[in-house]
């Protein structure tokens, strides 16, 4: 199928992207089919260590299927941290993301004072929305 008969066809309305490390991205995207239905597609993109490329891994998610997935996620997640790991700091890596978009942030600052033509962002990286386009132009 040519690309832009299917990028038309399934048409991202939203976009939500989540770094996970340095090698590891989630992209959340809720799609619109040609009959006017939502789905939404999971993709986790890893780089591949010798640094050719990225694998890509994904779910689709139909809208009669999201109150059993979340309850099911939210379950298996519970049971780790209330069974599995109840001792383990779960808040760590979200205070270390957080740390690391804050020195990212004032990195970003500090190159645009250098180069004054340059435009300051409007907000932080990870409050951004991203649309990644259609499956067949992903270009990571």
């Amino acid at each position: 199928m040519d690309n832009e008969r299917n990028q038309g066809r399934f048409e991202s309305v939203y976009s939500n992207k989540v770094r996970a490390g340095k090698r590891r991205t989630y992209f959340f995207d809720v799609r619109k089919t040609k009959g006017e239905d939502f789905y939404l597609t999971l993709t986790e993109s890893t780089k591949k260590f010798n640094g050719d490329g990225y694998e890509r891994h994904k779910i689709f998610l139909y809208k009669e299927d999201f109150n059993r997935f979340l309850d099911s996620l939210a379950d298996a997640i519970n049971h780790v941290k209330e069974n599995l790991m109840p001792e383990y700091d779960y808040d760590e890596y979200t205070r270390r993301h957080e740390e690391f978009e804050a020195r990212r942030l004032e990195e970003d600052e500090a190159n645009n004072e250098v180069g004054d033509n340059q435009p300051e962002a409007l907000e932080s990286p990870s409050k951004q929305k991203f649309d990644i386009g259609s499956d067949d132009d992903m270009s990571w």
